[in-house]
């Protein structure tokens, strides 16, 4: 059989006869039939009694899978814990049906805690220390944002799914992608300046930084320091919705809320229209029961005011209050009339007291006024000096004369 001047050899293997010879390879050497490996558990999971785990070097170069079967467990000194090295004595095993090899785990020693977990802890104490995971710093998210902002990768099932979930709850809604690399070495800093890109666009009122599912060693770069500090010093509130629901990163612990997965995140953003409709629905009855009430309340004070009302018999106190005006009226006339007579008479004494007391009635009777050169009244004869020249007022005209002779 030949394809394009490409002559195929009779030994060519089929996909299940390639596996079956690494199978064969793998499991029948001496040495890997039981082999002792050293290394820290990235991520553990248990599956219907089965532990499925992650084995990694110190420095996280390299990985591989594991697992120890439920009748293998109670024979282990120690279970597989994310975060701690072990030494692990195990077989070789390869797993057909996906032409993947993992070790069978016959025991399971503990070697302290692993330096992924130690380099984690000691950079939550730090952070925790500057008061980066305070609640106090937690921002409350827009109620109706117009316009989200997504941190992830484009080709990440995490970007479709919170498109989706977005499209589902508000239709039309405005979703931008500030891309990102969410795994391996240059995950960090990617991720912080797709951060900042959004911080700096400003056309996003909510953020979110999603990734996908993966094996706890995936999600590494949303434990860095790069990544944190650019979720802490945002000025967008930030959803996150990294990994599973068992997974927690750092940048959970300093994000605005935490939403573990993708699809979560997006349904924390906005809100669905239905439930919004459910809302308005019910403030809306809410509302009208109020409104009832308040009219019926109204209703039923009205009713108690005209029975009061009645019961006062208001007509027979107002025509006793207007027979009372009455005679008011006829006592402040009376007492008016009075004053108006007493003024008048008190007016005309005043009138012939002043008439006897007028200067020009008394020139009238023959009396003068004196007055010197500079107008002053004379009163005493030793108020002047002989030859001082004094007016003399008359009833009729005034003289000026020269003192000639003074007598006391």
């Amino acid at each position: 059989m030949s394809q394009i001047g490409v002559e195929v050899p009779d030994t060519a293997l089929s996909v299940a006869g390639i596996t079956d010879y690494i199978q064969e390879l793998l499991e029948q050497d001496p040495q890997l039939c039981r082999i002792w490996v050293m290394g820290e558990v990235s991520s553990a999971n248990d599956r219907n009694g089965h532990i499925f785990f992650t084995l990694q070097d110190p420095e996280a170069t390299a990985t591989i899978q594991a697992v120890v079967w439920r009748s293998q467990r109670q024979k282990l000194v120690a279970l597989p814990t994310a975060g701690e090295q072990f030494f692990l004595l195990g077989q070789m095993r390869v797993y057909p049906a996906r032409g993947q090899y993992q070790l069978s785990t016959l025991q399971l020693l503990p070697a302290g805690a692993g330096l992924q977990a130690l380099q984690r802890r000691q950079l939550y104490q730090r952070l925790a220390a500057e008061g980066l995971f305070d609640d106090d710093l937690k921002r409350p998210l827009p109620a109706y944002p117009q316009q989200i902002a997504v941190v992830t990768s484009a080709q990440a099932a995490a970007w479709g799914d919170i498109q989706r979930t977005l499209q589902q709850r508000q239709p039309g809604l405005s979703v931008l992608l500030s891309p990102a690399i969410v795994q391996g070495p240059q995950a960090p800093r990617a991720i912080a300046a797709a951060i900042d890109r959004v911080a700096r666009d400003r056309r996003a009122e909510l953020m979110i930084v999603a990734r996908g599912g993966g094996a706890r060693e995936d999600l590494a770069a949303f434990d860095d320091e790069q990544v944190v500090r650019a979720i802490a010093t945002s000025p967008i509130p930030i959803i996150t919705g990294i990994g599973h629901e068992r997974d927690e990163t750092l940048a959970d612990l300093v994000a605005d809320v935490c939403a573990h997965t993708p699809t979560a995140a997006a349904e924390c953003a906005v809100p669905h229209l239905t439930d919004l409709w459910i809302e308005h629905d019910n403030r809306r009855q809410t509302a009208k029961r109020a409104l009832q009430s308040a009219m019926q309340r109204h209703h039923e004070q009205a009713a108690t005011l005209r029975r009061r009302l009645e019961q006062l018999r208001l007509h027979q106190q107002l025509d006793q209050e207007q027979q009372r005006l009455v005679w008011y009226e006829q006592q402040l006339r009376q007492l008016f009339k009075y004053r108006w007579q007493s003024a008048q008479q008190y007016c005309q004494y005043l009138s012939q007291t002043l008439q006897t007391l007028d200067p020009e009635s008394v020139l009238k009777r023959g009396y003068a006024l004196v007055r010197t050169a500079d107008n002053h009244v004379i009163t005493d004869s030793q108020q002047v000096q002989i030859g001082d020249l004094l007016h003399i007022q008359l009833s009729q005209g005034s003289l000026t004369v020269e003192v000639q002779q003074r007598s006391p």
